[in-house]
Formats: structure tokens, sequence, C-alpha cells
């Protein structure tokens, strides 16, 4: 029986900067985020410190554009995907390579920020696949007439 290769990434970070959002010469939508995670760890004295770590995703798609709609600078987010090797020449003609995490998914976590973006979708499904309620409109009554308040837990 042959080994199952499993690549998955999911990470719990906060964005480095906005989203960029470009479209491929098919009109394809892609974002790209940059996402800071710490890790803590004791440094030579003994102190704990928080070490980032830096990843750059690939959002493709209505998630994508829903990613740059909705999300900004210092926004955390839950993302599941998939690791990708590249290879590419940089604008000075040097072969580089680079790891960048494709996401198959991209939960937006905590609420809107000061310029009035949204949180966007709280789902379990991809966050391409449900309606967003953009900020300022109420968003439309929970199935069972309950609110999240009114939840015991």
């Amino acid at each position: 029986m042959a080994a199952t290769n499993v690549n998955r990434v999911v990470l719990t970070a906060n964005l480095t900067h906005d989203p960029v959002l470009r479209s491929t010469s098919a009109g394809t939508d892609v974002c790209s985020l940059r996402l800071a995670c710490n890790t803590r760890r004791k440094d030579p004295s003994g102190e704990w410190v928080d070490k980032p770590n830096y990843f750059d995703v690939t959002v493709w798609g209505a998630q994508g554009a829903n990613c740059a709609r909705y999300l900004a600078k210092g926004r955390p987010v839950a993302v599941d995907g998939r690791l990708e090797w590249r290879e590419f020449t940089d604008k000075q003609g040097n072969n580089r390579q680079t790891v960048e995490i494709v996401a198959d998914s991209v939960q937006f976590l905590g609420s809107g920020d000061s310029d009035g973006r949204s949180a966007g979708p709280a789902s379990d499904l991809p966050s391409d696949s449900v309606a967003t309620t953009p900020a300022g409109e109420q968003a439309p009554a929970r199935a069972g007439g309950y609110e999240d308040d009114d939840i015991p837990f």
C-alpha cells in the first residue's frame, strides 16, 4: 500500500498590510495576503518573547475579491489551505524560489475596523459560497429566530 501525502496548512494570524487584488488575463480574481503569526520562545536570558513568522497567502476567485473588500491591515483571519513552492525570475534576472499558502478557505475573525470594513460571513462554509453583508446593512435573521446572545454557551 502506497503512503499518502498530506499538504495541509491551518493558520490563524493577522494581516501585515492591506490585501492586494489583481485579475488574471482570463478575468479571475486573485488576492495576495501577508500574515504574521507569533511564536513564543525563551531568549538567552530566559525571558519569553514573541517571534513573528510571516506567510504569503494567495486567495483565488470570489473569495479573493471578498478578502480584498472586507479585510484590512491588522485584521485576524483563519486560513485553511496548502503549501505551494514556486520558482520565478525577479526584475534583476535572478532565479528565486518561494513557498506560499494557497488558501482553500479564509475565515474573517474579530470585528470590522474603523474604516467601515465588515467582518463578513461567519460560517463553516467557504467564504466564497456564502453571501456577505456590507457594513451598515442589517444581516438577515438566523434560521430558528435566535440571536448569538441567546445561546447559553
